[in-house]
């Protein structure tokens, strides 16, 4: 490519741009920057902000999905903590604590035991020796849910990540 000198660290500074800006996601006004291991991925539904794959061990990765549906869509935290748990046929570990982070209440669930993927009212798949762990950050336009599932030692080791990531949205 023939580019004039001057343009040459506008092209550059655009590459980089883009390639350190991947894993960043704006949902509701708040920027939450995703770990460097974690992949994007667009959106497999229109109900999905964002994506990502969480890298495992033996290439069993979890995944990372962001939702957003405006002020009061969604039911409440405790209807959506419910829905989750019910994703589990025998849900062990369970845990539901809120804690507040600046001037915004989150609410972290987890559980773990054999997760029933698949879409709301299809079929699902069971898949043994799953876990979950999500946060749903009551914002100021809504909340928004990030929840991680995937293998119970994969989501174990990418906990405190995605707790991080949270809190460091928050804290700005």
């Amino acid at each position: 490519m023939n580019m004039t000198p001057t343009l040459r660290p506008l092209a550059l500074l655009s590459f980089l741009v883009c390639t350190f800006q991947v894993n960043a996601v704006e949902v509701a006004g708040y920027s939450f920057k995703a770990p460097e291991d974690w992949k994007s991925s667009p959106p497999s539904s229109n109900m999905r902000k964002a994506q990502f794959a969480v890298p495992g061990k033996s290439g069993k990765n979890g995944e990372v999905v962001f939702y957003y549906f405006g002020s009061g869509g969604a039911g409440g935290v405790k209807a959506n903590v419910d829905r989750w748990m019910k994703q589990f046929e025998d849900p062990q570990g369970q845990s539901v604590k809120t804690e507040t982070v600046g001037e915004t209440k989150v609410t972290y669930a987890q559980a773990h035991g054999t997760f029933l993927s698949g879409r709301p009212f299809g079929p699902k798949t069971p898949n043994p020796g799953h876990a979950m762990l999500a946060a749903i950050i009551e914002g100021k336009k809504g909340a928004i849910f990030v929840k991680m599932t995937g293998p119970k030692e994969t989501v174990e080791a990418h906990s405190a990540k995605l707790k991080k990531m949270v809190t460091d949205s928050l804290a700005k």
